[in-house]
């Protein structure tokens, strides 16, 4: 498997019962709306640098992300690392199945540094079916299977130490 940003360290998912997470961490994880918007409020620049950009196949996804997603020929792989005031802030992996990149959608490819949270809610064809949030090493992460035009892709975003989301 190529370098990634996301360490293969396990990730303790949690269930929506669970009473382990600060209530000023669980606002952060459970956002509705762009994460990115919402970073925007705690610094003067978001910016994203592209880590990884490419075409994967199914073996290059963990087994909960194979279950998560349709099955598909090839998988937009796209790794960043966003900073707010160029310090980092959190790591976001998303995985599009080939068929979510049709039509207007295909753009998805080359948005290069521009933050994904601002390409998907400019758009009015976006829905969330769920938030999934656990840790691993101690940093929080959460993911969420979002649908554009009904299509589906799969962000995972880690906060990083020196997140907003850990300030209280």
């Amino acid at each position: 498997m190529d370098e990634t940003l996301f360490a293969p360290r396990p990730i303790t998912w949690l269930s929506e019962t669970d009473d382990l997470v600060p209530d000023n961490i669980l606002s952060w994880l459970y956002e509705q709306g762009s994460m990115t918007k919402r970073l925007e409020q705690h610094c003067q620049r978001v910016t994203v640098i592209p880590y990884t950009q490419r075409y994967v196949t199914l073996d290059a996804l963990s087994e909960e992300e194979a279950l998560s997603l349709p099955v598909s020929e090839y998988y937009w792989l796209r790794e960043v690392i966003m900073y707010g005031d160029n310090i980092p802030w959190l790591l976001g992996r998303t995985l599009i199945p080939q068929e979510t990149l049709t039509g207007e959608d295909q753009q998805l490819v080359d948005i290069g540094a521009v933050p994904l949270g601002r390409y998907l809610f400019s758009h009015d064809n976006l829905s969330r079916d769920y938030i999934q949030i656990g840790l691993q090493n101690s940093r929080w992460i959460r993911r969420s299977l979002l649908r554009l035009s009904e299509k589906p892709l799969l962000l995972t975003e880690l906060f990083l130490p020196e997140s907003p989301a850990y300030k209280i």
